[in-house]
């Protein structure tokens, strides 16, 4: 190349470096603007997603110290309220700037300021809207006469305060599932921000909903112009049955315009000689033919059905043929277990044994469904149970006020939720309104709230069920019509080897060869709509899950053995109706507390 060429090629390419320059430096200031800008923007986000946050938690921290308090504090919250509301809409107006809706379509971080904007909305919403509407009904209550002498209730204000107090409730939920239906936050500060609103929030939606489900049944129960007559079944999870646990006593409930009279308690002695329950072909298949226990069917075994309807034609057949029922059409029937005496218990004060042992809120349940077994001879426990059920709903609807109206109320709505106190109303009518205020047990029925339905029937004639811990993990998995969740169900035998030695064999099995042995008939229930797949099991000693139909009704049923202080895990995934509008439950057989053992996990999938 000659060295004119040379320098003529030499300097080409330094023209055309000298061009590309700029155009770089064009590039690098714009990015550097760019990040400046965003810096200042993230800069001016991160100070009023602070104040957001500020907001947000004095209205939380104001609103707990409200739903927490007796009635009459919520009756009177109206000084509090717009104090609340004030900082619900600061966060809201803030949260909805300029900034937060051009932030809303950034990449990474736009889903997540999406959600905050939600979560004002929603907590705001319920603020402004459902709770000023359930703070009128107490209030309107706290000034009338709920007292009708010793033993009786006025029912006008309750009868009053159902429609106001269900349009509260459905604006509350609503507010609530909106809340619950926002995409999962990624980022630390705000993903923990929106949990702690989901369960205060979901706690409260909890304690509105079970009160106001009480209202709606409260004047059935107590007989809105009529007498009524139930007969209150008293049963243990200690040895478990489909709906809760083996029958030791019956008593009569009568009822008629809010006064109330509890009869005597009879054991299940006295109910043998008068034969067995009405049951279907499907039923005597599942829990007669094919073991291993071979249940009859009579008093002891009216729980074994999953739904309470099936227990309630059951009791009335037997009922219809005592020398004391024959005369005395029952209305319906009243299912009741130690974890509902208990809270009833704490709501009313404690009941005193004759022998003096002082049953408390705290260990009245541990007392009937273990330490009974120890300390008293087997002849008397089931007399006992009887005993403190009838001093116990004695004094459930004794001097009351609006205070005891509101714990009673909250309380039966949370154990008529746990199956630890259900109901049933032969007057069709009638019971469709328990049904629908969630107080009838029954296998998954519903679409648009999916449950599964888990019922474990002891095999082992003990009272295991004490020592039988359940736990279970939920999580969505999938989120197209239909959602998708996976279930991890486990049973856990806590029972030690020491302990099977050493307690009575009327606690660990009256056969020598299943001592501390966990033996569970277990039926499971896909969502109403749904359907449950992959059903697998980890642990203890099981029989091979297989569909069968009960009573028009698909299930799975299985039988599993768990040896003391062994673990049987369950894993299935149920796919929920495309109507569902709440996430996936499980009803189950009531255990001997009221943690029902459910966790959620954070959805593996996005649920836009």
């Amino acid at each position: 190349m000659s060295q004119a060429h040379a320098q003529q090629h030499h300097h080409r390419h330094h023209h055309k470096r000298r061009r590309v320059w700029p155009w770089v430096v064009g590039i690098l200031t714009l990015v550097v603007l760019i990040v400046a800008a965003v810096g200042v923007m993230g800069f001016q986000l991160y100070k009023q997603a602070k104040q957001v946050q500020a907001h947000e938690n004095n209205a939380i921290g104001m609103l707990s110290k409200l739903s927490s308090g007796d009635a009459e504090t919520l009756a009177h919250a109206g000084d509090t309220l717009p104090q609340i509301a004030h900082e619900t809409q600061q966060a809201v107006d803030i949260a909805h700037g300029g900034l937060w809706n051009t932030a809303t379509k950034m990449p990474f971080v736009g889903s997540d300021i999406s959600t905050v904007q939600g979560m004002t909305t929603a907590i705001n919403g319920i603020v402004q809207d459902s709770i000023p509407q359930f703070v009128n009904v107490l209030k309107t209550l706290s000034d009338a006469q709920i007292s009708n002498g010793d033993d009786g209730v006025n029912l006008q204000p309750i009868i009053d305060a159902v429609e106001p107090l269900k349009k509260a409730n459905a604006s509350f939920r609503q507010q609530v599932r909106d809340y619950d239906a926002l995409p999962t936050p990624e980022i630390g500060m705000i993903h923990s921000a929106y949990s702690k609103g989901e369960t205060q929030l979901n706690e409260l939606a909890s304690r509105v909903n079970a009160l106001s489900n009480t209202f709606q049944i409260l004047p059935t129960l107590l007989g809105d112009g009529q007498q009524r007559t139930y007969a209150v079944m008293a049963m243990t999870p200690s040895e478990m049955r489909s709906s809760g646990g083996l029958i030791g006593s019956v008593g009569e409930l009568v009822t008629s315009n809010g006064t109330v009279h509890i009869g005597d308690f009879r054991s299940n002695g006295e109910y043998l000689p008068y034969g067995t329950g009405d049951h279907s072909a499907d039923m005597k298949r599942v829990f007669t033919d094919e073991g291993p226990l071979h249940m009859s069917f009579d008093i002891r075994d009216l729980a074994v059905f999953p739904n309470t309807a099936d227990s309630a034609v059951a009791m009335q057949s037997v009922w219809n043929r005592t020398p004391w029922g024959q005369n005395t059409p029952l209305d319906g029937v009243i299912m009741v277990d130690p974890v509902f005496l208990q809270q009833l218990i704490a709501v009313n004060g404690n009941v005193t044994l004759p022998d003096g042992t002082v049953l408390t809120g705290e260990n009245t349940a541990e007392f009937l469904m273990n330490t009974v077994y120890q300390k008293y001879p087997e002849n008397e426990t089931d007399a006992l149970f009887g005993v403190v059920a009838s001093q116990a709903m004695k004094s459930m609807f004794s001097h009351m006020d609006m205070g005891k109206l509101y714990k009673t109320g909250e309380m039966l709505g949370t154990m008529a939720k746990g199956r630890h106190f259900t109901m049933y109303a032969f007057d069709e009518h009638i019971e469709q309104g328990i049904q629908s205020a969630g107080f009838t047990g029954q296998t998954p029925n519903s679409e648009t709230d999916p449950s599964v339905g888990i019922y474990l029937t002891e095999q082992n004639p003990s009272k295991m069920g004490w020592y039988i811990k359940r736990k279970a993990k939920i999580q969505r998995v999938n989120c197209d019509d239909g959602d998708l969740y996976h279930v991890e169900f486990m049973v856990h035998n806590t029972m030690t080897e020491e302990e099977a030695k050493s307690l009575p064999w009327y606690i660990t099995g009256n056969n020598s060869n299943n001592t501390g042995k966990a033996m569970e008939k277990i039926l499971f229930y896909a969502p109403q709509g749904g359907s449950i797949s992959n059903l697998m099991q980890l642990g203890g000693k099981v029989d091979a899950a297989k569909e069968t139909t009960i009573d028009g009704v698909k299930a799975y049923e299985t039988y599993v053995q768990v040896n003391p202080g062994q673990i049987a895990t369950f894993t299935f995934d149920v796919r929920v109706s495309p109507k569902a509008t709440a996430p996936l439950t499980i009803d189950q057989t009531p255990m001997g507390w009221v943690d029902d053992g459910i966790t959620y996990l954070d959805p593996k999938c996005d649920t836009k």
